[in-house]
């Protein structure tokens, strides 16, 4: 098992290469879905902002 954690002498590069991809990995999950969060929160401010001045004026014709 030790043989296979040090990777015939490459463990640091090849760990480091694994840790790299798990991190760009993430990010490509997590970047867009807090992207996509965000947007829905403007669109429902948005929304509702342009609901709000849509009754107000039709109260006050």
């Amino acid at each position: 098992m030790y043989e296979f954690f040090q990777m015939g002498g490459y463990a640091f590069y090849v760990w480091t290469s694994y840790g790299l991809a798990l991190i760009i990995l993430l990010a490509n999950l997590i970047i867009p879905l807090n992207r996509k969060r965000t947007l829905l929160r403007n669109l429902a401010r948005k929304l509702k902002l342009r609901r709000q001045q849509h009754d107000h004026t039709d109260e006050n014709p």
